[in-house]
């Protein structure tokens, strides 16, 4: 099983930054790719990023696009998710994950999740 920990969130206001980091265990190297989601209160996660762990191939969200930037270290096992210009409908809690599955948009091509980290983004 793959160990996730999520980091980084914060609140911050419209228009700032956060990087969001996701620690993971060494047997990420077995899995196609990681990915961040987002829930927000009273909606469905969604898809936020994702990167192929082999290749560094890496899938947004369009809403996102432009202004977050996922990348990987693969020396320290550790994702991360660059998020510039904040709105507040990014504010949500974000979960990295796992997949064995190459729909990387699709959550259930992930097997394992982190517990999340909260982002709070004031207008």
């Amino acid at each position: 099983q793959v160990q996730l920990v999520e980091s980084g969130g914060g609140l911050v206001q419209a228009g700032g930054s956060l990087r969001l980091s996701c620690s993971t265990s060494a047997r990420t190297f077995s899995k196609y790719a990681m990915g961040w989601f987002r829930q927000a209160p009273g909606k469905e996660r969604e898809f936020v990023a994702a990167i192929v762990w082999s290749s560094g191939s890496t899938y947004y969200t369009t809403s996102v696009k432009a202004r977050f930037t996922i990348s990987r270290d693969n020396v320290k096992n550790t994702m991360y998710l660059q998020m510039n210009s904040l709105k507040p409908e990014d504010t949500a809690i974000y979960y990295c994950a796992a997949a064995s599955g190459s729909q990387v948009w699709l959550d259930d091509e992930y097997d394992d999740w982190g517990q999340g980290t909260q982002v709070t983004v004031s207008s």
